[in-house]
């Protein structure tokens, strides 16, 4: 049987395949069932898949894959190119993995960065989401829309879970603090709502009872007609004073309580109607007497007028009730007469007042002196020709004068 030579290698006529490696040759394997083309080009397959996976790595690099998984084929290519069973340039396909070590440096380098990056970036969404937990744990429990609170805080728990799922990994160290944060946020979220709703099935309950008494006392009142109103109202104000609560109970209570109240209210307008025909009268009375009263002058003879005012109002009592849009303006008038007597007398007696008229005498005597004066200023001024002088002297006169004149009419 004939041998085979190549450049790389050779198979001899016992069928043993050598490759020559660096320029040293050895025994790489024997195939006695092959021919020495067979053999040859079996080992030579065996180089070009080596060479393939050395050309998949370039490329991987070139491309910036994963520098972990890199990595790991480039280690794996040093040590099945260490002395493998294949014929080719194999110091050649060394060199090449050589070659790529400093490119892997620094792929290495910067998925450590984009690694270290993107963990820091993946603290900052938990810290963030942790934060949110505990704004929405922190509100006033009472304050709180629980419908949209727990949808948000169950939004947040998915975040979380995604992230722990399926984004980068982050150290435990680093992440339980944070965890025991948004833990601690979500038991004391959960707390406070059950023990707002435990609170409020309570005040649901409450509100119902006091509801029901009040609806039988408002049907009570009903049989009482209009005289019912005022009793009715006291019940409407404790019933605004009960806790809002929502609910078909509720609505049916407040249906029947309304229901008694639109009775009551109904019963009073009807009086109110029957009261505005029967005040009619009285009205026509107390308008006469306003039109008397309204005549009365005390400045000419305040005694007869405090007299005629009295008879008036005398009248007005005994005259009754009036329809209820006409009492206010009816009083408006009556107290304006009543008034109008009034500051007349006060006047009056301001004056008579001894005190008072003390006070006026002692201003008089004063306007009067220093009006005496003045008039010898501008005497004296009016000898110098000083036209200042008399025209300054003047002023103060009239106003002394304008004074006197106010004291001794008041």
């Amino acid at each position: 049987m004939s041998a085979v030579q190549t450049t790389f290698g050779r198979v001899d006529e016992s069928l043993n395949v050598y490759v020559t490696d660096n320029g040293v040759e050895r025994l790489i394997g024997s195939q006695p069932t092959m021919t020495a083309e067979q053999a040859l080009a079996f080992y030579t397959k065996r180089f070009e898949d080596l060479a393939a996976s050395v050309r998949l790595l370039e490329q991987r690099v070139k491309a910036k894959a994963d520098a972990k998984s890199v990595t790991k084929s480039a280690l794996k290519l040093v040590a099945d190119l260490e002395a493998p069973a294949a014929i080719g340039d194999l110091e050649s396909l060394r060199n090449r993995v050589k070659a790529i070590s400093g490119d892997l440096e620094v792929l290495t380098k910067q998925a450590a960065e984009e690694h270290e990056a993107a963990v820091a970036q993946a603290l900052v969404r938990r810290e963030k989401i942790a934060a949110d937990a505990e704004k929405i744990a922190a509100a006033d429990p009472n304050k709180t829309n629980y419908k949209n609170a727990s949808a948000k805080m169950t939004e947040l728990f998915e975040a979380w879970q995604t992230m722990q799922k399926s984004g980068v990994k982050v150290s435990k160290a680093k992440a339980d603090d944070i965890w025991s944060r948004f833990s601690k946020a979500r038991n004391t979220f959960e707390s406070n709502k059950r023990a707002y709703f435990a609170t409020q099935d309570q005040l649901v309950k409450t509100s119902k009872n006091a509801k029901a008494e009040l609806v039988s006392k408002a049907e009570a009142l009903v049989a009482k007609g209009s005289e019912g109103f005022l009793d009715y109202r006291k019940l409407l104000d404790a019933w605004k004073a009960l806790p809002k609560v929502k609910g078909k109970s509720d609505d049916a209570l407040w249906a029947k309580f309304k229901a008694a109240g639109d009775a009551i209210y109904a019963a009073k307008v009807e009086k109110s109607a029957a009261d505005d025909v029967a005040f009619a009268e009285n009205l026509k009375v107390k308008l006469e007497l306003l039109v008397e009263a309204e005549k009365i002058d005390p400045e000419k003879d305040l005694n007869s007028a405090k007299a005629t005012l009295k008879a008036i109002q005398n009248k007005w009592e005994k005259a009754g009730k009036v329809p209820r849009e006409s009492l206010r303006s009816t009083e408006d008038r009556l107290r304006a007469v009543e008034q109008k007597i009034k500051n007349v007398e006060q006047e009056i007696w301001r004056k008579s007042d001894p005190a008072t008229i003390d006070r006026t005498n002692s201003m008089k005597t004063q306007l009067e002196e220093a009006i005496a004066k003045l008039e010898k200023e501008l005497e004296v001024a009016k000898s110098s020709g000083d036209s200042s002088k008399i025209t300054k002297a003047t002023e103060a006169l009239e106003t002394k004068k304008a004074w006197l004149a106010v004291v001794a009419n008041s």
